[in-house]
């Protein structure tokens, strides 16, 4: 697909500029763009939405979940952080507590999702196997093979805690570790595509799982206490839990809240489902499409949930665009 400027191919130059007293009312805003997909389409649609319906002007800075959590920390900047995994940066907590940042909204109203994963097609024919026993009971029907994460994801901690927890090797089935995250889609796209037995971990909201009709195993209630052992390396008390959902959110600095109400109250209203993530994100490999694309297909195919995101004025600078 042929790469074009930002958002150019859906609006051809249609947007007038925003007078000079709305842009001074919004003012300068940063926004940090995480490095993957779905975080680039997040910050893209905030992006969007704050120049041409809020008269913003918006610095967009190259981003990732350790990076923003300490320039957040030592310079309070940037001003927006869509899709913080907060999971994965606990400076976060001790930040919201000392009124330094602000939770807008979840990201994705699922949260940010863990599975172990067979094919709808193999769960249709054999129910039982969308649970952890019936797996466990019917190694063959799965093709005896769990697809494991890489060595140095926090996954494969975990899941290497619950394969010792249900036995599966015991049980039949071979694991395999994948060496890298660009393997994990590809055999469990070769599997679907060939109707094969497939069994292995993915998570969510991703690109395959919007491609590829995936059914979850049943691995039981998610404990806390039991998941927390789980994903320590040094605890040997490995026990049976499901995954619990991921909290990813979208971030501001309370300094961005406070002086920006209008435009905070932008960021609040931005989710977007697990299952349309993914399927946005299908869109944009299938497509082989750029970031900028992805969003421009988001904002063209979904208007009226948008323009519920947006207040009266932001509504009429964007009526008609699309």
């Amino acid at each position: 697909m042929k790469k074009l400027p930002l958002y150019a191919l859906a609006l051809t130059g249609s947007i007038l500029p925003l007078t000079a007293n709305a842009q001074a009312e919004c003012g300068d805003v940063s926004i940090g763009e995480m490095n993957w997909t779905s975080g680039g389409i997040a910050a893209g649609v905030i992006e969007f939405f704050l120049e041409q319906g809020y008269g913003c002007n918006v610095t967009v800075v190259p981003s990732a979940t350790t990076t923003a959590i300490t320039s957040l920390a030592e310079n309070n900047e940037p001003d927006i952080v869509p899709e913080l995994w907060v999971n994965s940066a606990p400076a976060y907590f001790r930040l919201e507590e000392e009124g330094k940042l602000v939770k807008a909204s979840d990201t994705f109203s699922d949260g940010g999702t863990e599975h172990w994963l067979i094919p709808a097609y193999l769960a249709e024919e054999h129910p039982e196997l969308t649970s952890i026993e019936g797996v466990l009971e019917n190694p063959e029907l799965v093709g005896g093979r769990f697809h494991n994460c890489p060595d140095g994801w926090g996954c494969r901690i975990v899941n290497d805690s619950l394969i010792e927890a249900f036995e599966l090797e015991e049980n039949g089935i071979e694991v395999f570790n994948h060496g890298s995250g660009e393997t994990m889609p590809s055999a469990m796209a070769s599997a679907y595509e060939n109707e094969e037995p497939y069994f292995g971990y993915y998570w969510g909201p991703t690109a395959p799982l919007g491609q590829y009709d995936m059914v979850e195993v049943d691995l039981g209630p998610y404990d806390e206490e039991v998941h927390a052992c789980n994903q320590d390396e040094e605890c040997d008390s490995v026990g049976v839990s499901g995954f619990p959902a991921a909290d990813v959110y979208n971030v501001t600095t309370a300094d961005f809240a406070d002086r920006a109400p209008e435009a905070f109250a932008l960021v609040e209203n931005v989710s977007f489902s697990n299952e349309q993530m993914s399927a946005l994100l299908a869109w944009h490999s299938e497509n082989e499409a750029s970031v900028e694309e992805a969003v421009v297909h988001f904002l063209q195919n979904n208007q009226e949930q948008w323009m519920n995101w947006l207040s009266e004025e932001a509504q009429a600078n964007l009526e008609g665009l699309f």
